[in-house]
């Protein structure tokens, strides 16, 4: 089906002690974290069913090292140096920003703590009221917006998922991914617009949860490396705050 892509194509799916023809149906999930053959399992399954382990974080390795570094004329410095490994749906360096924008997140609450302990004030019904139907709409899967195969094999290309993902992108950002180009762009204005959204909206980051916030081997991360555009300027910005 070409609504599908493997991007991790090196995956190991069995080992065979002959030569013979192998032939199955797979099922795909959508997840996180991990979970167990036995969570997997579902009652009435027909005979022949195998559950497996399922992996659902695109990070398949990383390591670090703490390295000696200099400032000027001052040598007592330490600088760390990650390494990360993706399966192919998520760029490392996006990884690593998503990783550190969630971290941040929840100590928020210590940093915080002061400054949300006073002049708390709730927000109107009606206003709460608007921002949940928001929320709603804005993650809501771009599969729900009927768009053409296309335009909707690009989307799934670019790992965009939510209409809230796609909102926060502009115009140049999209024209950017593979085979993306202006009738598909005109196609998603029109969806969107009659959503009352449109691309490159400034949406306020409560409204988003991790989904709508979101290569083989992955190059080591340094200064040479030439940042991806979209998502990963977005948690910068957040992180730069």
């Amino acid at each position: 089906d070409n609504m599908f892509e493997v991007v991790n194509k090196k995956q190991v799916i069995c080992t065979l002690d002959k030569k013979v023809k192998f032939d199955c149906d797979i099922e795909v999930q959508v997840g996180r974290g991990f979970k167990t053959g036995d969570e997997n399992k579902r009652d009435g399954a027909p005979i022949g069913v195998i559950a497996i382990d399922s992996i659902f974080s695109p990070v398949s390795r990383v390591k670090y090292s703490v390295e000696a570094t200099r400032l000027g004329q001052m040598t007592d410095f330490d600088k760390v140096i990650l390494d990360v490994w993706t399966d192919g749906r998520i760029e490392p360096h996006d990884a690593l920003l998503q990783a550190s924008a969630i971290l941040r997140h929840h100590l928020d609450v210590f940093v915080n703590y002061d400054d949300d302990a006073v002049g708390f004030e709730e927000a109107p019904a009606e206003q709460s009221e608007e921002n949940a139907a928001l929320k709603k709409l804005l993650n809501m899967s771009v599969n729900e917006i009927e768009l053409s195969v296309r335009a909707a094999n690009c989307l799934n290309n670019a790992n965009i998922t939510s209409v809230g993902q796609l909102a926060l992108k502009t115009e140049a950002e999209m024209l950017k991914y593979r085979n993306f180009g202006k009738k598909s762009l005109n196609e998603i204005k029109d969806k969107l617009s009659e959503l009352g959204l449109g691309l490159g909206m400034n949406l306020d980051p409560s409204l988003l949860t991790g989904a709508a916030l979101g290569a083989p081997a992955a190059p080591r991360l340094g200064v040479e490396e030439e940042a991806p555009v979209g998502l990963a300027d977005l948690i910068a910005q957040n992180l730069d705050q």
